[in-house]
């Protein structure tokens, strides 16, 4: 076991006691035979058909999958169709329960088993609190940009189809932006108000996406230039005519412009709310049954049973320890400490405005260092991701100053590549990029681009476990990757190291933020003060981050507590396999069959280390 892998077992032996929220049964040491092939097989097929019944429920999802299972249509986000998914959801798991015996199924079929069931326990969770989430609250995932966002990067057009499909869920928009409303007004009535500032990013964004070509005579609007772009595809690869081409793009045009009186509705409902939209102290525990929401939030984000008391000690302690280590790099680079060497980096590469030739280079050494990273992969892995990946800049409709980066998995065919999108714009601090690697070690490879594409490629399970995803293991895998990174030696040199450092020590601070924020009553202002001065975050990031964790409460502290878990489980195999461990199947076990929460994972190693003791 590696130094930095010990030094952070420590902050992780507190998870060891606390992952037993969502807990599976144990899974059996068994040697399979017929019958539990036979069992498994049955099973398997069931939750097959199971899941083509989702994605006929869910059409987006199935657009992500590459499935082509109604394209032409946008998910139902009424209450009535979230009621009606929980129900049949409920049914599917008590037809399975009738149906199957736990007992005679593989132990890789169990875990499935378990997180099928596991999936309604987290439906009834987030149905319960659904209030507390209206459709244009979230600073990341509000549906006013989140649809053409969709239409733009998921919904791949390969045909004409395709096109057809496209401008068909043009037409589905309004009808969600006016339900988003509705439910929005209903959440006001109950006291659950959208903050001022998202308020305000939701006029802006609605703007955005209506202003041009062919709205009004400006350049081409996001969604414009989108459809154009895969229309003049199609017609350069021949699958269309000049003729077909036309009477798409004015097809689309159509639809198009369909959806601008929804957005001026949406833009008319939120200027509406700016008087009484709140500020300042802003987090869950401002809300009625807002306590209860937090506990839930944390609950769903990281598969523990961990407090917020909890987690806000493990973020001041991980900070703590994490400084220490900065401090050390910084001495044997000549500086006294931290402190020494972030002055002597800020006065050789100061914050500046971000320009197109940055921007560029930027992108250029982003893209490089992710195909660098697959290089160094086989030492380490023995599954590999196989599929495109691309780091590209954030729609305009969605970028903001100081932006958190996020990552997509490619499609299962791999028509859409892996993609990380990057906020370039406001300032920079890092005009040196010393911190690409870090990021792209997180978000590409062998973060979540790299995880996505091992997911959807598989095959010898139930189809849904493409699909899953859990927070905790996904974030905390996109971290565990930036400290494997220096192992793969990926880091060309100390500056790229202490900035992998800064990563951490800010996801570190998250837990402190998210919890002082949503349960000690922390107003915007003293979250974004502790990110700076904690977290090393500029004034534009900070305040963005902030924003980020008021509207989704507990999904930042998924980050650090998955990592320490998955750190845990790490020291664990080593120290009871020694020679026996291997590196490439443990990472491989890992991230082989997907998404899971905390619990399950650590009943999978515990049984691979009993397999190989």
């Amino acid at each position: 076991m590696s130094e930095r892998l010990s030094r952070r077992f420590a902050a992780a032996l507190l998870l060891s006691a606390t992952t037993a929220a969502f807990a599976p049964a144990p899974a059996l040491a068994q040697t399979p035979t017929a019958q539990t092939d036979n069992e498994t097989a049955r099973l398997y097929a069931f939750l097959d058909t199971q899941f083509a019944e989702q994605l006929r429920l869910q059409p987006q999802l199935a657009t992500y999958l590459g499935d082509k299972a109604g394209e032409d249509r946008l998910d139902d986000i009424s209450d009535a169709a979230a009621l009606r998914q929980l129900e049949w959801r409920r049914a599917s798991v008590a037809r399975m329960k009738a149906q199957f015996d736990r007992a005679k199924l593989t132990p890789e079929a169990q875990t499935n088993y378990d997180i099928w069931a596991l999936e309604l326990d987290r439906a009834e969770l987030s149905y319960r609190n659904r209030g507390y989430a209206p459709p244009f609250y979230s600073f990341l995932y509000s549906v006013h940009s989140r649809l053409p966002d969709f239409l733009i990067n998921t919904h791949t057009v390969k045909d004409a189809d395709d096109m057809r499909a496209y401008a068909a869920r043009l037409r589905a928009i309004p009808a969600v932006l006016d339900e988003a409303i509705g439910q929005s007004r209903v959440a006001d009535a109950k006291g659950v108000h959208a903050p001022r500032f998202q308020i305000e990013r939701v006029i802006a964004g609605s703007q955005a996406i209506i202003t041009g070509a062919p709205f009004d005579a400006g350049k081409d609007s996001p969604l414009w230039a989108d459809a154009q772009a895969k229309v003049h595809k199609l017609q350069t690869a021949g699958k269309i005519s000049a003729e077909q081409a036309d009477t798409l793009l004015a097809d689309t045009r159509t639809a198009l412009l369909s959806i601008q009186p929804a957005y001026q509705r949406v833009i008319a409902w939120a200027q509406g709310e700016l008087p009484t939209a709140p500020s300042g102290r802003v987090g869950a525990i401002s809300l009625p049954g807002g306590a209860d929401w937090y506990a839930a939030a944390l609950k769903l984000n990281t598969t523990t049973d961990l407090t917020a008391a909890q987690i806000h000690q493990i973020g001041l302690d991980e900070v703590k320890r994490i400084e220490a280590e900065q401090d050390k790099l910084a001495q044997e680079a000549g500086f006294k400490d931290r402190i020494a060497y972030y002055a002597d980096r800020e006065r050789r590469d100061p914050p500046q405005p971000w320009t197109d030739a940055l921007r560029a280079e930027y992108l250029q050494k982003a893209n490089a260092t992710i195909a660098h990273n697959r290089t160094l992969l086989p030492k380490f892995f023995g599954t590999l991701p196989t599929r495109a990946m691309e780091v590209i800049r954030e729609p305009s409709f969605s970028e903001v100053a100081g932006g958190a980066a996020h990552a997509a998995g490619p499609s299962a065919d791999g028509a859409r590549p892996g993609r990380v999108y990057v906020h370039l714009q406001g300032q920079t601090s890092d005009p040196s990029t010393d911190a690409i690697v870090d990021l792209m070690c997180h978000e590409g490879v062998p973060g979540h681009v790299m995880q996505g594409d091992i997911q959807i490629g598989q095959t010898s399970g139930p189809r849904f476990r493409q699909a899953t995803r859990y927070v905790a293991f996904g974030e905390g895998w996109g971290l565990y990757a930036e400290a494997l990174c220096k192992e793969m030696g990926a880091y060309p040199d100390r500056a790229s190291d202490f900035m992998r450092l800064e990563a951490e020590v800010f996801r570190a601070a998250r837990l402190v933020v998210d919890t002082g924020i949503h349960s000690l009553g922390w107003d915007e202002d003293k979250a974004v003060a502790y990110m700076i001065a904690s977290g090393r975050a500029t004034p534009d990031q900070a305040r963005s981050e902030v924003r980020r964790y008021i509207t989704l409460p507990g999904q930042a502290t998924g980050y650090k507590i998955g990592m320490l878990k998955i750190m845990e489980l790490r020291h664990k195999a080593e120290h009871e396999l020694g020679g026996k461990f291997d590196i490439r199947s443990f990472h491989d076990l890992l991230i082989g069959s997907g998404s899971l929460p905390l619990s399950i994972l650590e009943t999978k190693v515990d049984a691979w280390i009993a397999a190989r003791r």
